[in-house]
Parts: structure tokens; sequence; C-alpha cells
């Protein structure tokens, strides 16, 4: 397959960077392809081209992943290497990501109320229920991290039934993330020129830069949580897959599997706080 022979997990590792560009185009191409074909579905469909896209990468990775654990002993060896697998999936994630806001802003908007259709539903109901005074209401914290922890549990079962099943989850959350900085960078955008009659370049940066900013904050320990969790799911399903159950090392496989989701579980509790006590201060 062309795009799986891009790039390898052993040279995403070593370039991750790259990964970047190949969430961008990855991304570019779905778009292309669910807008040409599935018209009318294209907000769901974009994100099964963005995983069929990614799931090579993303299975080999899981199999690089699982054979360290059964050569390394040391915990902390372990985790050193799985996060050189986080650094390109979030490079990954945030190429989806921006290229989701680009098309936003760039294409049409009859185009755009058709390509992410499904995604400004989901954006119009995540705002419904943090509005209102959220610096001072814990139970919308607590309501975000359980919400935020179906999300990380999904994204563990899916990797360990399917073995890169997580990259669905993860794709999905991109187009969501994406659709919102584009429809807030675009929304700016507009309120800009009318008010001034024309959009500056610093003016331009600055609504970039506060887009991309506000989701940032609390939406990269977010994702990094599903990763791990991904991570987690898809090292003991490829354990299981190639019965190394049956040998000793599967215990440092289990122990592996916990510290990743309570490593995910701490970014969850991280990106709740953030999002509740410290976007809503700032924007």
């Amino acid at each position: 397959m062309v795009v799986e022979a891009l790039l390898l997990p052993l040279k995403a590792e070593k370039k991750p960077w790259q990964m970047f560009f190949i969430g961008f185009l990855y991304t570019s191409i779905g778009i292309f392809l669910s807008l040409w074909i599935f018209r009318d579905q294209a907000s769901l469909i974009m994100v099964f081209m963005i995983t069929m896209a990614a799931l090579p990468v993303f299975y080999n990775t899981m199999r690089l992943e699982e054979s360290k654990d059964m050569i390394i002993d040391k915990e902390s060896a372990l985790l050193k290497e799985h996060n050189k697998a986080i650094t390109f999936f979030m490079y990954l994630f945030v190429g989806i990501t921006i290229a989701c806001a680009v098309w936003y802003v760039v294409l049409p908007t009859q185009t755009i109320n058709q390509l992410f259709d499904k995604q400004i539903g989901t954006i119009q109901a995540i705002n419904n229920q943090v509005s209102g005074n959220v610096i001072i209401n814990l139970s919308i914290f607590w309501k975000i991290f359980f919400n935020n922890l179906k999300v990380l549990a999904f994204s563990v079962l899916f990797a360990l039934i399917y073995g890169a099943g997580a990259i669905f989850i993860l794709a999905w959350n991109a187009t969501v993330i994406g659709a919102a900085i584009g429809n807030f960078i675009r929304s700016n955008i507009s309120s800009y020129t009318s008010s001034l009659g024309m959009l500056e370049a610093g003016n331009y940066f600055h609504v970039v830069s506060l887009g991309l900013l506000k989701y940032s904050v609390h939406g990269i320990p977010e994702i990094a949580a599903y990763f791990y969790g991904g991570l987690a799911g898809g090292i003991l399903s490829v354990a299981i897959i190639r019965q190394h159950f049956r040998t000793e090392k599967f215990q440092t496989v289990l122990m592996d599997f916990s510290e990743l989701v309570m490593i995910a579980i701490g970014f969850l509790v991280a990106a709740a706080f953030l999002e509740v006590y410290v976007t809503p201060a700032l924007f």
C-alpha cells in the first residue's frame, strides 16, 4: 500500500516531526475522497479514511512496543521507549487536527456544513454542557473527567479488541478539535473584518494563535491520555495474539499495561482541571 510505505515505526520514532506532515496528508486525502465519493456522509467517511490510512503504522508500532516488553525488564526504560511512540503519535494527531482546521477555514460554508456535520453537532453539545459558571462548579469537573474516562476506556477496549482500533477514536477527536479551532478562527476573522473592514496580518496571526492555544491548553494532556491508553491496549492485544501470555514475560506486559493506564488517568485529571478552571479564565 502506497500510504503505508511512506513511514515505518522505527523511522517515525527517530524523526517524529515527520508524522505531522503524514497526518496532514492523510487528512487532506480523506477529506477529498469523502467529499468526492460520499459527500452526504462526508463527516464520518472522512474519519474512516484517516483511520484506514493510519492503521498500518499504528499497528506496526503496537508490535514494536510489545517486542520491547520482551527484551527490556526495567520499567523506567520501557516507559522511556514508549514515550518515543507517544511523541510521534502526538505529531500525527496534531497534523490531522491542523489539517481539519485549515480546511474548515478555507472551504466554502456549504461544504463545511457537509464535511463537519457530525463534528459541529458534537461541539455544540459540549458547549451546552460546559456553559455557565464553570470556575466554581466542581460537578462539571467530575462530569468532564468521567466523560473523558469513558473515552479512555473505549480507546483501551478498541485497541485490545481490534489491535489498533483506538486510532478511530483518536482520529474522530482530532477532527472534532480541528473543526472547533477552525470555527473559532473563522468566527473571529469575520468579527475582525466586519469591525475593521480589513483583517491585518497581525490580527490574523492573533486569531489563529488564540484558536490553537484555546484548545491546546487542555487538549494536549487529554489526547496524550488517549494515546497512552491506546498504546496500553494495543501492547496487550499484540501480546495475546503472539501468545506471549504463555511466557514469563507476560507479567512484564501486564505491569506495563497497568502503568500506562495509570499515566493516562493522571493526564485526564490534569486535562479536566485545565478545561474547567484554566481555559475559561483565559478565554
